[in-house]
Order: C-alpha cells, then sequence, then structure tokens
C-alpha cells in the first residue's frame, strides 16, 4: 500500500485528490496539509512514500518545501501538481528534487500512474513539458557517432 500526503492551500482541491485516492486499494491518504511548513512537519511525522505538493502558496511554497523534504533525507518523494504551465516552476521544482510535475488538469488515471510511477523510484513529467524540455537541451547534446 502506497502512503501518500496531498498538500494544497485549497481546501477543495485536497477533497478532490482524497477521494479519487481513496478509490484504489493501493493507495493510503495519511495526511494533509495547507501549505509548505505544515508539509515538511508533516512528512518528517508520517513518513508517506509519495508527497502530492501544490507549487503555489502562501507562506512556504512548494518548492521550498520540495526542497526541505529532500534535503532531510528521508524516504518521501514529492510529486509537483500545479495548475500553471510554466517551465520556471517545473525546473526549479525538478532542481529542488522533485520526482515529478504534473499539472492539475491531468486525467485522474495519470495522477494515479504518476503516483504508483514516483513511489516506484521512477519520474514522471507532464507530457506537454516533457516535449518542451526536449525542445530546449536536445540542441545542446554533443553529437555522437553510433
Amino acid at each position: 500500500m502506497t502512503t501518500v500526503l496531498i498538500v494544497d492551500d485549497q481546501a477543495l482541491q485536497r477533497m478532490g485528490f482524497r477521494l479519487v485516492l481513496e478509490s484504489q486499494d493501493d493507495l493510503n491518504v495519511v495526511g494533509e496539509a495547507g501549505n509548505g511548513a505544515e508539509a515538511v512537519r508533516l512528512t518528517a511525522d508520517l513518513r508517506p512514500e509519495v508527497v502530492l505538493m501544490d507549487v503555489r502558496m502562501p507562506g512556504m511554497d512548494g518548492i521550498e518545501a520540495t526542497r526541505r523534504i529532500v534535503e532531510s533525507g528521508g524516504p518521501s518523494r514529492v510529486l509537483i501538481l500545479t495548475t500553471f504551465d510554466l517551465d520556471k516552476y517545473a525546473y526549479a521544482a525538478l532542481r529542488a528534487g522533485a520526482s515529478g510535475f504534473l499539472l492539475k488538469d491531468a486525467q485522474p488515471t495519470d495522477l494515479l500512474s504518476g503516483i504508483r510511477a514516483v513511489a516506484a523510484g521512477d519520474a514522471v513529467v507532464a507530457p506537454a513539458l516533457t516535449r518542451r524540455m526536449i525542445e530546449t537541451f536536445a540542441p545542446h547534446v554533443p553529437d555522437t557517432e553510433p
């Protein structure tokens, strides 16, 4: 059973995520946080396998909370969820150590797959962002002969 902590400053968003996750036999929501500081504290206390983290929250944002969770060296992996399809948030989240970055308009099946992938130690990135990352970085990869 994969344990999950939901972090979002909007209670209705947290409730929606909880309903989707609790419909699955292999996922268990162990807690909810409404801001980054609370997320850091609850992650240390509850040690969830996956933290679903919003980016923009009052006080400590999701990027800083992710950085602190990852730097703590605990077992939790962070999957960023945001409304904002902005490269700057995605790059900042990945630099902070997030294991994934998805948009809140993702299909529930994509969210569930993302959580399972991150829990298994893999990474997941929203398809539109993946395309933009390839376009950005591919020209800078040195040519190699097969």
